[in-house]
């Protein structure tokens, strides 16, 4: 019997997780089977429960290995203020974001399987939601973020209905004219708040 490192199966769920999250922004949450999550991992069916107890734990895990990912990819590494946050719009509104479901935004892949999941899934997707909005927030109202945290909330809501609605769309040129507009409707709302 081969006995793995402690750091061997950290890796391991790891990849799990990472591999688990693209196929579920892919296929959804109910699309995809622990079977599939497992193959795209490289390992077999059988070791699926020596790292997670349930299907709903790996789903709740992936969900906030998402948003965390989001967070630091995007979020953390804009630029403070208004700067910042514009450059998060006109990624998030970007054509290469809509085309790339697997490596785009959790949010707009996985919100209405995400209502319907586990209590566990649904606070996974809050804690991860929470810290998006207090970096939105922040670079809202550097002087005072509790009090654009609403407003941070309303733009997360915007940029992930808008993303959505745009990959929905069969026609190329208005889901295209649809991120453009996002950008605009998210600017306005981020310039009234400064003006606030």
């Amino acid at each position: 019997m081969v006995r793995y490192t402690k750091e061997h199966k950290q890796e391991t769920r790891q990849r799990i997780i990472t591999t688990a999250g693209r196929r579920l922004k892919h296929n959804g949450i109910d699309g995809s089977g622990v079977a599939t999550l497992m193959k795209d991992a490289g390992l077999t069916n059988g070791t699926f429960y020596a790292y997670f107890a349930s299907k709903d734990d790996l789903v709740a895990t992936a969900v906030a290995d998402q948003m965390r990912a989001q967070h630091e990819n995007i979020v953390a590494q804009a630029a403070p203020g208004r700067a910042g946050l514009e450059q998060i719009i006109r990624w998030y509104f970007s054509t290469q974001q809509r085309d790339t479901i697997d490596d785009g935004c959790p949010n707009a892949a996985l919100l209405d399987e995400i209502a319907r999941s586990t209590d566990t899934t649904r606070q996974a997707y809050t804690d991860g939601a929470l810290v998006l909005i207090d970096g939105f927030a922040a670079r809202l109202a550097p002087h005072d973020p509790p009090s654009a945290r609403l407003k941070a909330l309303s733009l997360l809501g915007m940029m992930a209905g808008t993303l959505q609605l745009s990959r929905a769309l069969t026609d190329r040129q208005l889901a295209d004219q649809l991120l453009e507009q996002g950008i605009h409707n998210a600017l306005a709302l981020i310039d009234a708040e400064q003006h606030n």
